[in-house]
């Protein structure tokens, strides 16, 4: 039996569902002579973690009642109070040095994997300490990845001991498939995709003849948007994604060099518009050009679609006219759809379509790269 020491890092959506899926599949993961023995988990305010981690693990009944207390909105702070000689809750500056001892404590003994489900840039100092530590690094937040070069490299000093598979088409097999092109020597010259689940769904319906606005109200209904649909819109969540595709063709290039079709102008960004008046006048200006641009495409034999393209020098994500019948173009709701050509795919590309978003279909990626990982791990 294989034993796998997991330190949580995000106790939201995703990390909770992860920390479910851990508890749902103990007979299979028995049956696969596999254990993962929760040590530690962490939100951004605090951490919680047993006192003996070389022995001891929270239990499948306490994993549960530390969701629930999570999607009440509760931190996990309010568990100081009944912590005993099992766990310590730690505030939010005593984590981090917490995690450095674990890792320098298990990492070369018997490993650690440090799975990053949040949705925060703060993670990327401590798992920069880690990886030289013989730790294993599992992720689902992208923005270590979309850090600066230097950060990058860091992180995939020990390749073997990173996987990120949720980064990009949540449980979609997008990096494994691509790293295997890679890894034959094969050449990939051109990459297509719609990697947004929510701007998926946008530019279906607004094909159907639906305005705009009321296609965002409700993608927000149905819970397919950030509480801030502009967080979607802008299209910097499917530029970061874009961005760790680059980076794995060895292009050395940031954010910054990616160029971004945001669907709303500057003047109705944040900073200027409230959520309610974007939602309430904002997106009623916007209804007009986008109606125009559809109509224009369908007069072309094509349709429009939120897509990120790599290809030569350019990586940029924005709005493409498509053909109806190509697999972007057939596209409806929420799925994501990469196609990737090479010399081995070049007339007809490799195509990986399916639910590209959602708590469930992230976290069970997370789970899968987390076994992915259980040959660097010793047997007992």
């Amino acid at each position: 039996m294989k034993t796998i020491p997991v330190v949580l890092m995000g106790c939201g959506g995703v990390g909770r569902q992860l920390l479910h899926h851990i508890v749902s599949s103990r007979s299979l993961h028995t049956q696969l002579g596999v254990h993962l023995r929760v040590v530690g988990v962490c939100d951004s305010k605090s951490s919680i973690f047993v006192s003996d981690v070389l022995s001891m693990e929270f239990d499948d009944k306490f994993l549960l009642e530390l969701c629930q207390l999570k999607s009440n909105g509760s931190s996990l702070l309010t568990l100081s109070t009944t912590s005993g000689a099992e766990y310590q809750v730690l505030t939010s500056s005593d984590s981090a040095t917490k995690l450095i001892d674990i890792a320098a404590l298990l990492g070369k003994s018997m490993g650690l994997a440090l799975v990053d489900c949040s949705a925060s840039s703060e993670t990327i100092g401590v798992m920069k300490q880690v990886v030289d530590m013989g730790c294993c690094i599992v992720m689902a937040n992208k923005k270590p990845l979309t850090s600066t070069m230097e950060d990058y490299d860091k992180l995939v000093s020990h390749p073997r001991r990173i996987r990120h598979e949720s980064t990009v088409g949540a449980g979609l097999p997008v990096i494994a498939s691509l790293n295997r092109i890679l890894s034959s020597g094969d050449s990939v010259h051109r990459i297509v995709g719609s990697l947004s689940g929510t701007l998926g769904y946008v530019m279906s319906e607004v094909e159907d003849g639906k305005p705009l606005s009321q296609v965002v109200k409700a993608a927000k209904s149905l819970g397919y948007t950030e509480p801030d649909p502009r967080d979607d819109l802008s299209g910097m969540d499917v530029a970061r994604k874009g961005l760790i595709l680059a980076r794995l063709l060895g292009w050395r290039i940031n954010l910054d060099s990616i160029k971004i079709e945001s669907l709303y102008p500057e003047v109705m960004g944040s900073n200027v518009m409230s959520v309610e008046d974007f939602l309430d006048n904002g997106l009623l200006l916007l209804d007009k050009d986008i109606q125009e641009r559809v109509k224009k495409a369908s007069l072309n034999g094509n349709v429009l679609r939120y897509v990120c393209v790599i290809e030569g020098s350019r990586c940029e994500v924005g709005i493409q006219e498509l053909p109806k019948d190509s697999p972007l173009g057939r596209l409806r709701g929420s799925d994501n759809v990469l196609e990737i050509y090479s010399r081995c795919y070049s007339e007809q590309p490799l195509v990986i379509q399916g639910a590209g978003a959602g708590n469930d279909t992230t976290a069970a990626g997370v789970l899968a790269d987390i076994l992915d990982i259980q040959d660097l791990f010793p047997e007992k």
